[in-house]
């Protein structure tokens, strides 16, 4: 996860540097976050208590179409390699750069 103010500091410095061909720029957060560290910052930020619950995978279709999705299956695989850590940057973590606004006050600005 990261915050859209850092996509855009960052998209904005890459404006201005010279370079040609073919390039790819890795971009994540300051730390990774679990679904619990969400929850607890949405806590802390939305003053009630509030708490992750897993969804079954065998009930993401319905779900989705349910939201409108008309086809499900790519979100469905997206979030499957989440999942089993087959989705990852090319160099890893230590690979990528580093957003600095943190989780709290990116939530804070969202709810705001």
């Amino acid at each position: 996860m990261v915050a859209t103010a850092d996509v855009a500091v960052l998209a904005a410095a890459l404006l201005q540097e010279a370079w040609s061909g073919h390039r790819v720029v890795e971009l994540e957060g300051p730390h990774r976050a679990t679904p619990n560290d969400v929850a607890s910052e949405f806590t802390k930020v939305l003053g009630r208590s509030v708490r992750m619950q897993v969804v079954p995978r065998d009930s993401w279709e319905r779900l989705f179409k349910s939201q409108g999705v008309k086809n499900p299956l790519p979100r469905m695989q997206m979030l499957d390699g989440f999942n089993e850590g087959w989705i990852e940057f090319e160099r890893g973590e230590a690979g990528s750069q580093k957003g600095s606004t943190s989780l709290e006050s990116g939530l804070k600005s969202l709810i705001e």
